[in-house]
């Protein structure tokens, strides 16, 4: 791939604890291969001061996002809300994100977790920012919220989409676009079957490292500069070459981050 070319990772934990070790080897590497822009989602309170030491060492490429993530959804929700809102009138942030319903994990929380994304969603309105959604075995519960807050200032991206072409054209149609990573290279990952009838346009790319790591790297600890494999493997569904997938889809994140 050209060096001029950029990637953008619209989605990565890089103050995880499991970079602690070798995050600014990890961060270079990301670069060396063509990667300079990442964009990081909050989890709760607790990876708020992390985050702000991220965006102070690397002022350049990194892109913060402040939200309430639905498996941190606890009885202390309202804290955590209270805290997503004060953040959000203090600075600049890029999304509100990642919020969701995840129903893999605990079902207990789907009533709170339905207030925190609804109230979330009508703060991100309120700013004019984009949305980050976390789905995990959700979608209808999603859509249910999505069609309720449906308006031409609900946009975004829907993270880590592994649903079926159905539910694509169901997120592309409430302005969503399809965050696509590492499952596209399983495979299982089914997604791959029916991306090509997705116009490129609604991609973009993200690798939720350190998590969901693509093939040949599945089962390890993921990192941003292992995004390159997902843009192999779409040029290859999408019969394009690598420059072209990184350049649309990095026009694509910026028309839903403004930058």
């Amino acid at each position: 791939m050209e060096t001029n070319t950029t990637i953008t990772d619209t989605h990565t934990h890089l103050y995880s604890e499991e970079f602690d070790q070798d995050r600014n080897e990890m961060i270079q590497r990301a670069i060396d291969a063509g990667v300079s822009r990442f964009f990081i989602p909050a989890i709760d309170s607790s990876c708020t001061a992390s985050m702000y030491e991220l965006e102070e060492n690397h002022p350049n490429n990194v892109f913060l996002m402040m939200g309430l993530h639905p498996t941190y959804v606890k009885d202390n929700y309202l804290e955590e809300l209270k805290h997503v809102e004060d953040e959000l009138s203090k600075r600049k942030f890029y999304a509100v994100g990642e919020i969701g319903i995840d129903l893999y994990w605990d079902k207990t929380h789907l009533p709170q977790q339905q207030i925190a994304f609804k109230k979330q969603i009508q703060l991100a309105k309120h700013y004019k920012l984009p949305i980050v959604i976390h789905c995990r075995e959700a979608f209808d519960e999603i859509f249910e919220i999505l069609e309720e807050e449906k308006a031409p200032e609900l946009f975004g991206i829907f993270h880590c989409f592994t649903g079926t072409y159905e539910q694509a054209l169901q997120a592309i149609s409430y302005n969503m676009k399809l965050g696509i990573g590492g499952v596209v290279t399983f495979k299982n990952g089914k997604i791959d079957q029916f991306l090509k009838q997705i116009d490129l346009q609604h991609i973009v790319l993200e690798t939720d490292s350190p998590y969901l790591a693509p093939i040949p790297y599945r089962g390890k600890r993921n990192e941003s500069s292992y995004i390159v494999n997902v843009v192999a493997k779409l040029a290859q569904i999408y019969n394009l070459s690598e420059n072209e997938i990184a350049t649309i889809t990095t026009e694509n994140s910026k028309a839903i981050f403004g930058i």
